[in-house]
């Protein structure tokens, strides 16, 4: 049904002038032009898919900012729906495939898009205000399996002086933090956003507050933290957190992954079930093909109880003759330190590369602790 712009906006008095009625699907293309025909015009409205009003300017700037990176909006491309167009990096391949996602939110306050080829994965963020254009992996979408994500888009933006505070304090500098994609929520500048990536292509994001909450979204498929850092190493270190494996890194070591959550409380009397029924270690069968080809795996979880019990249960799933195991240096006469953050935080990174470099034979560790 048209809509007359003559029920949104003043226009000036003329005899001449007659109302401008344009069809909705329209309207998109109404922009800083028309804004131009007289001084005191306000700006004109559009109607978002949800049938919200909206200020076509605010359109307007979103469409330009694209455009220079060489998003070409279409009619499609209208606030509250996702468009599918040709993605500028990947040309959408041999087959010339639109496969860049393209959502422009309700209000249109900003815009968000993602290349779904496995080869591209490029993503980014315009927003209507002065904010700069982020570009790569500044917006992410919510994840519901490996290869498939929900409708509903979540905003992730470069970690800010609070959080980055928050890592030095631990050790971690914001060179490893950008190397690892680690980013923040954009509704909540509290919360830590870890970036689960295969092959540079996210595939879950694991979210944190400093106050040592976690949380997936729901329906994530389970994978190991820092995957692609593994592709092309025979030698691995697997840890407890994403946090202990910033810290390996900040150690000198890159070949380090982290089991995405959930340690036993004790190991299983069990035997280790079939793959398909082994749900609380998915994670390890889902990363199959990266782990069959490691000769050596170093299990650096936490010193307590529970990482005890993991990395037993990691040990017998992988193989206790190709793991090695860490031995946490001393704290004081009565406790040795927790991880891999605690030992670079308290003795340095020369000290945690240490403990790395020595780990023992598993088998060796088992017996030791049994005597």
């Amino acid at each position: 049904m048209p809509i007359a712009l003559t029920n949104y906006c003043h226009l000036p008095s003329n005899k001449n002038w007659m109302p401008l009625i344009l069809p909705r699907r329209r309207l998109a293309l109404v922009g800083s032009r028309f804004l131009s025909f007289h001084a005191n015009v306000m700006p004109p409205i559009l109607v978002s898919a949800n049938g919200k009003e909206l200020e076509v300017d605010k359109v307007s700037v979103l469409k330009k900012k694209m455009e220079f990176l060489g998003i070409n909006c279409d009619r499609s491309s209208i606030p509250g729906k996702f468009s599918h167009l040709l993605c500028p990096k990947c040309k959408g391949g041999k087959s010339v495939e639109r496969s860049l996602s393209l959502h422009i939110i309700q209000d249109a306050d900003f815009a968000m898009w993602r290349c779904y080829r496995t080869c591209c994965g490029w993503a980014g963020q315009a927003f209507a205000d002065d904010r700069a254009t982020n570009e790569g992996m500044n917006i992410m979408l919510k994840v519901n399996t490996s290869r498939q994500t929900t409708s509903e888009g979540i905003a992730l933006e470069p970690l800010g002086e609070k959080l980055i505070a928050y890592f030095s304090d631990r050790g971690i500098s914001k060179e490893t933090l950008r190397r690892n994609s680690v980013m923040q929520m954009a509704a909540d500048q509290d919360v830590i956003a870890f970036t689960y990536r295969q092959n540079r292509v996210l595939v879950g994001c694991k979210y944190r507050t400093t106050e040592k909450k976690f949380w997936q979204d729901k329906g994530t498929e389970k994978w190991l933290y820092g995957l692609d850092d593994i592709n092309e190493t025979t030698e691995i270190i697997i840890v407890e957190g994403e946090i202990d494996k910033l810290s390996v890194e900040e150690a000198g070591f890159r070949n380090c992954v982290s089991v995405p959550g959930g340690a036993p409380q004790v190991v299983s009397t069990k035997d280790v079930p079939p793959l398909e029924n082994d749900k609380a270690y998915q994670y390890l069968w889902n990363c199959r093909d990266y782990l069959d080809k490691v000769s050596r795996i170093i299990l650096a979880t936490d010193g307590d109880v529970a990482g005890q019990a993991l990395a037993e249960e990691l040990a017998r799933r992988l193989g206790k003759e190709r793991c090695c195991i860490v031995r946490w240096p001393k704290k004081d006469h009565s406790r040795c330190f927790k991880d891999a953050n605690e030992v670079l935080k308290c003795l340095g990174p020369i000290a945690l590369k240490e403990v790395i470099e020595t780990a023992e034979l598993y088998h060796s560790h088992a017996i030791s602790q049994a005597i």
